[in-house]
């Protein structure tokens, strides 16, 4: 008898009706985390590991914060990277105000009520009418100081008085002030009508001397016609003849006048520029006004007949030598840090400005217009020396590298940059064209060739100065005999180019040396100018100082006649060219061994 059962469904039908899905998450990520372990053996959750913590909590913690978590005795405290100046502004803004910034979050701490009064102000950011109303309350305390007005006066006093020129309250404030003038007189230096100051000084210029033009129609800047050189030779100077001292802060750069020397043109920081004579009375002969701050650089044109200034104003200025006047005014809204003029004489319209925006900028003056820019610079400009005739310049800068250009194409043909380099703030191109001086700020000069390479010549190295900091000029004597260069403790040094030693040093300013010039004719001459706001003209010591030079340098001066005052070596007429009332000369004769000189009057 076969017995059969009922079927059944394994997988019964659910009415799943008013059913959620749920989702039953993994236990060991369920697990709760101690705040007081230092690690975990799961990868938890970021909303897990920040958590708040839940209990027990601690019956005598009264910040909930748990033992584990504190690693201050006030609780836990956790490094934060915090501006030094947004620091500084907090911490002095709470103990003035009594209230600060929270750094968890984007609220404040400290007196709310105090908050609210001031506006949440800081000690960095006042209102301009706060900043206005303490102006006013410290004009006032110093008119009060000065007597100049009573207690109901200064209260009443409103600020627009105080500020504005035109008001008898101003002008008693300042009455005395010598530069001040009266309400309907002259005004300040460098104020308009409305009493404000002006962005640019008006043009003008001012002749110190007695006329502009001789008895023959000749100006004042033109050369004498006797004027030439006297000696193949350059000999070091050692005494001081005469000290120009006009300007009334440092100088910073001084020129010769092309080819004969006759005028000196100096740039101050006093913002003027000035010119003098150097052969006859050695006075000031005119001096230029045109810019509001520091002259930094100036150039003369080839004949000396104009001449361009770059000053901290971000203006380039060429200037007439002889009337003054103002030809034309270039600006890119940069410093400029240097400027040349193309040497050739075809080209002396073309203008090259090294800028602080790191381009050499290339002008055409005779339009005004822009014509080049060559901006492969990673600095300010420093330097603009032109070389291998005329045809390529080399430029420096402050990204510590030099950079030779073909001109009028922006393209660098030769870049030198090693990491020993350092920036070089002044170059001198040498006589022979051949050879570079860069003044580097390691406290050495360095030589590189002009020619295809522009390599550095490692067997010639000038050091024992020191620069560092300072750009002060190199230069070379005329016959390429000497190196010389100022330094930052006021001495001018003097380097033989040939065994690259230091031959002599001269204690010229007080202060930073900053610039020095080489005579072109009187080729034993050099002026130096400093921060002292001093430039002074050096020449070659007496006899025996000539005759140590000569015999140290070799130079036979068996046939010559040197001057028993000055020293100078003449050879017209029996007459000095340098003291010209100096008539006893002296035949010189060195002997071997031992220097021995043999003097006889002539």
């Amino acid at each position: 008898m076969r017995l059969s059962l009922p079927s059944k469904s394994s997988a019964p039908k659910v009415d799943d009706t008013m059913l959620a899905l749920t989702v039953t998450g993994n236990k060991a990520q369920s697990k709760p985390l101690d705040p007081t372990q230092h690690m975990v053996s799961f990868n938890p959750t970021y909303d897990q590991l920040w958590a708040p913590i839940y209990g027990p909590a601690h019956p005598y913690a009264k910040d909930g914060i748990a033992q584990g978590l504190r690693n201050h005795k006030l609780g836990f405290v956790e490094d934060a990277s915090i501006e030094p100046f947004v620091f500084d502004e907090q911490y002095n803004t709470f103990y003035k105000y009594g209230y600060a910034a929270d750094p968890s979050g984007n609220n404040f701490v400290g007196d709310l009520d105090k908050l609210q009064e001031s506006g949440a102000v800081s000690v960095y950011n006042i209102p301009q009418n706060e900043q206005k109303r303490r102006r006013i309350e410290k004009k006032k305390e110093k008119l009060e100081k000065l007597g100049e007005v009573d207690g109901e006066e200064a209260g009443d006093m409103d600020v627009s008085e105080v500020d504005n020129p035109a008001t008898e309250a101003w002008i008693r404030k300042n009455s005395k002030s010598p530069w001040a003038g009266k309400r309907e007189g002259k005004k300040g230096e460098g104020e308009n009508e409305g009493g404000k100051s002006n962005a640019g000084m008006a043009d003008k210029s001012t002749f110190h001397g007695k006329e502009e033009r001789d008895y023959q129609g000749r100006s004042w800047i033109a050369p004498p016609k006797d004027a030439k050189a006297s000696n193949d030779h350059c000999y070091t100077p050692k005494r001081l003849v005469h000290t120009w001292s006009g300007h009334t802060k440092g100088v910073s750069a001084i020129r010769f006048f092309p080819k004969h020397g006759h005028l000196l043109l100096s740039a101050g920081m006093d913002t003027k520029v000035k010119i003098w004579d150097v052969y006859n009375s050695g006075k000031c002969m005119r001096t230029y006004m045109g810019h509001s701050k520091a002259v930094r650089d100036i150039w003369f044109s080839n004949d000396g007949s104009k001449f361009l200034t770059a000053s901290y104003d971000k203006n380039i200025k060429y200037w007439d030598t002889e009337t003054g006047q103002v030809i034309s005014t270039f600006s890119t809204g940069k410093i400029p840090y240097v400027v040349r003029l193309n040497p050739d004489e075809d080209k002396q319209n073309v203008l090259l400005a090294g800028m602080s925006d790191k381009k050499i900028v290339q002008w055409d003056m005779n339009t005004g217009q822009i014509t080049q820019e060559y901006d492969q610079h990673l600095g300010a400009v420093n330097t603009i020396t032109f070389v291998d005739n005329n045809r390529r310049f080399v430029t420096s800068s402050d990204d510590k590298s030099l950079r030779v250009w073909e001109f009028g194409i922006p393209v660098v043909i030769k870049y030198i940059s090693e990491p020993h380099m350092h920036s070089m703030p002044s170059i001198a191109l040498h006589p022979n064209s051949n050879w570079l001086a860069a003044q580097s700020l390691d406290n050495q000069i360095l030589i590189y060739s002009t020619r295809e390479r522009f390599q550095l010549n490692k067997k010639k190295r000038f050091a024992g100065h020191i620069v560092a900091g300072y750009a002060c000029q190199v230069n070379f004597s005329p016959d390429g005999r000497f190196v010389m260069s100022g330094d930052g403790e006021g001495r001018c040094w003097f380097w033989d180019w040939k065994s690259c030693r230091v031959f002599k040093t001269l204690k010229c300013h007080e202060g930073v040396c900053i610039g020095c010039e080489w005579h072109p004719l009187e080729q034993s001459k050099v002026a130096t100018c400093g921060w002292d706001g001093q430039i002074k003209y050096w020449e070659v010591g007496d006899l025996d100082d000539l005759l140590r030079q000569a015999y140290l340098s070799g130079t036979n001066l068996e046939d010559e006649e040197v001057c028993s005052t000055c020293g100078w070596t003449t050879f017209e007429d029996g007459v000095c060219p340098t003291c010209g009332s100096c008539y006893n000369l002296y035949g010189v004769k060195p002997f071997s061994g031992p220097m021995m000189v043999e003097a006889q009057k002539s």
